[in-house]
């Protein structure tokens, strides 16, 4: 019996997908509810999988290929394989990897087969390819002078869609940027002093992101303009507290949200954010989970940024940034102290933010991090 594979019914507001990548080619066996495909929307990865074990018999429509809801993306022939003959034609050291490390070798064109896989029954893991990887950069630095060329690789739907956003923020907003800066030593050492606890309690380790959130979420209840947005003429005031955590993936930057933040404890933050960032890194994040938010917190630190200017992410009025901890010299009640400070920076739309309301705001969130214990008293 002959089976049709599906384009998947796409996302709300989504109109086309692109045929990302075939994990299996004509010939191959697959077993029921293997991975086949994956389409990438501009929103998310969607993964196809076998309706009932088989032969892939042909494929339709190629990698790069624009595609749209329930279209036929290639044929699978229902039947039973000799597992000698299925083993055959699968490539073990692709197998033989998580969805997100294949996701890898894909994106990055790596040859598997030169890969010794040190995981779990020589599965491939991200350290394996990063070794393979530091040992071509060293074997390409002895070469470097031997030949020049170019490499032109198509833009994902991701990275064009973030790319029109940034333009939209940039065109549509008059944004503005006001800085301040937090000694984060009294949260650095709440973190060292119940965090052993935190961990065996929650399951999750206390981050700087749950304290972040939190001060972010109070300082959004005293000033309502920062937890709005303009549509037309009218100023759209919200009553809920969604905040928008920008996340790396190997596809580039997302942004999934943290729901109802005010109701929220600490360690449900950590565990959210945990969930989010790992399904951002394999991909799996849906829709519903990237879409809304009413501010957004990006930090920079992770990666040694001192000092950014964070862009806006329409329609929210104001994104924070936050940066690298660095012990600095300050000075307190007239004495030079080394202290662990860090850069904090407010992106906002003038339009509708005054910069006195701004600064307030951004100072709101500094008192609330150098004083964490207000964050658990409401005060």
């Amino acid at each position: 019996m002959m089976i049709d594979i599906l384009v998947p019914e796409l996302p709300e507001s989504v109109a086309d997908a692109v045929v990302a990548q075939w994990h299996k080619q004509p010939g191959d066996f697959v077993e029921r509810d293997e991975l086949l495909v994956e389409v990438e929307t501009d929103k998310v990865i969607l993964e196809v999988l076998a309706v009932a074990s088989g032969t892939l018999e042909t494929i339709i429509e190629k990698e790069g290929t624009t595609v749209l809801a329930k279209q036929i993306l290639g044929k699978l022939k229902e039947g039973e394989a000799k597992a000698q003959q299925a083993e055959s034609k699968v490539e073990p050291s692709v197998v033989n990897a998580s969805p997100s490390v294949r996701r890898l070798i894909h994106e990055q064109d790596i040859d598997a087969q030169q890969i010794k896989g040190s995981g779990k029954g020589g599965a491939i893991t991200r350290e394996d390819i990063e070794n393979q990887q530091n040992q071509d950069d060293a074997s390409e630095e002895i070469d470097i002078n031997v030949g020049r060329e170019d490499k032109r690789v198509a833009m994902t739907r991701l990275r064009k869609r973030v790319a029109e956003r940034l333009l939209e923020a940039k065109n549509v907003t008059a944004m503005l940027t006001t800085f301040n800066e937090v000694n984060m030593k009294p949260i650095m050492d709440l973190r060292k002093q119940y965090q052993p606890l935190f961990e065996e309690k929650h399951g999750v380790r206390l981050g700087f992101m749950s304290f972040y959130v939190k001060a972010v979420t109070e300082a959004l209840k005293r000033y309502p303009q920062m937890n709005a947005a303009i549509d037309g003429d009218d100023i759209v005031y919200h009553n809920y507290f969604d905040i928008s955590v920008a996340v790396s993936t190997p596809r580039g930057l997302v942004t999934p949200v943290i729901r109802d933040t005010d109701t929220l404890s600490f360690a449900q933050v950590e565990q959210t954010i945990k969930t989010l960032a790992v399904k951002g890194r394999d991909g799996k994040l849906s829709v519903d989970e990237m879409s809304g938010g009413n501010f957004t917190i990006t930090n920079g630190g992770v990666f040694g940024s001192l000092l950014s200017t964070p862009i806006i992410n329409p329609p929210q009025a104001a994104i924070l940034g936050m940066h690298k901890i660095q012990d600095r010299p300050v000075a307190v009640a007239g004495k030079v102290e080394i202290l662990p400070m860090m850069y904090v920076a407010l992106s906002y739309d003038h339009c509708l933010i005054d910069g006195k309301d701004s600064v307030s705001f951004l100072v709101a969130i500094k008192e609330l991090l150098e004083d964490p214990i207000r964050l658990l008293l409401d005060i």
